[in-house]
């Protein structure tokens, strides 16, 4: 199996717009925390939560993160994660604090070491992430938004890698960054510190979608809920398949990708939705990893 261990996951509620208001007053009262995080209908939500140091992805930001990405990933009720964060700034990248020589190149590794960790993190565990962004992503933070599978944008919000105005370049940021958009856009970034609308983001590849600041949270919990009603092993094979074959040449891409559907093919879910297909109704999904 290319992805083994799936789960056996319930019939999930659609979630209505009340009580998702009032799992954002629960983790309101949580300011202390640098993450928030609640789930509800295979739903996570994990909130940046510092808006007055713009939500820096300082080392203990990026360990808050790690630890609420990594949390139960494996379990039955789990479906989809979602990216946020309070105030205007979705996050301003590395706390530069953090990088003064008074703290040391060890420390300093520990930082780079845990933000890659986490960036790769998003991609390799078994179900999509959605980056939810309202507001200004800059450096690591427009890596993380780069790094989650989809990004949903208002159309206030700036992305930029301005590393490079303040004599520490955006290398980092730009692996992610790099395999979202074309590399001359991405080295324009890079080279220039310039932001990008939201506009120009789409355009380019590095968000899914761009809507008003009012539909945001609509918008991506329809996302959201639309990934809820598909088979999760066959979700969790897909992601891991597209991820890897990106970075092989096309021929090896082919044979990977020709595999996995091989595979997909021997899944209790994948016979059942070509059923469900052929007879015309509506595929119940077992949601394990049984084969037929």
């Amino acid at each position: 199996m290319i992805l083994g261990g799936f789960y056996k996951v319930s019939n999930l509620l659609k979630c209505s717009g009340t009580s998702w208001r009032i799992l954002r007053r629960k983790m309101s009262a949580a300011s202390s925390s640098l993450t928030l995080r609640e789930q509800q209908d295979g739903i996570r939500r994990i909130v940046l939560n510092n808006p007055e140091k713009r939500n820096a992805l300082s080392l203990p930001m990026l360990e808050s993160l790690r630890e609420n990405l990594l949390t139960d990933s494996q379990s039955d009720d789990l479906r989809v994660i979602i990216i946020s964060a309070r105030g205007p700034v979705f996050s301003a990248g590395h706390d530069l604090k953090e990088l003064t020589t008074a703290r040391g190149r060890d420390y300093h590794s520990r930082v780079f070491q845990t933000c890659s960790e986490v960036m790769t993190l998003i991609q390799d565990i078994p179900v999509p992430v959605i980056a939810m962004v309202n507001g200004v992503a800059t450096a690591a933070g427009c890596q993380l938004v780069a790094s989650c599978d989809i990004a949903i944008a208002t159309d206030k919000s700036t992305f930029a890698t301005p590393g490079v105005n303040v004599g520490l370049f955006c290398s980092t940021p730009g692996v992610a960054l790099g395999r979202a958009v074309p590399r001359k856009v991405a080295m324009e970034m890079l080279l220039t510190g310039r932001p990008v609308s939201a506009r120009d983001a789409l355009m380019h590849g590095l968000v899914s979608k761009v809507v008003p600041e009012e539909q945001l949270e609509q918008e991506t919990l329809a996302v959201a809920r639309r990934v809820c009603e598909s088979s999760r092993p066959v979700v969790a094979l897909g992601k891991a398949v597209f991820h890897r074959q990106m970075t092989l040449g096309r021929d090896a891409a082919y044979a990977s990708a020709a595999a996995a559907m091989l595979e997909n093919l021997t899944l209790r879910d994948g016979q059942e939705g070509i059923r469900a297909f052929l007879e015309k109704r509506k595929p119940v999904w077992s949601n394990t990893d049984a084969v037929d």
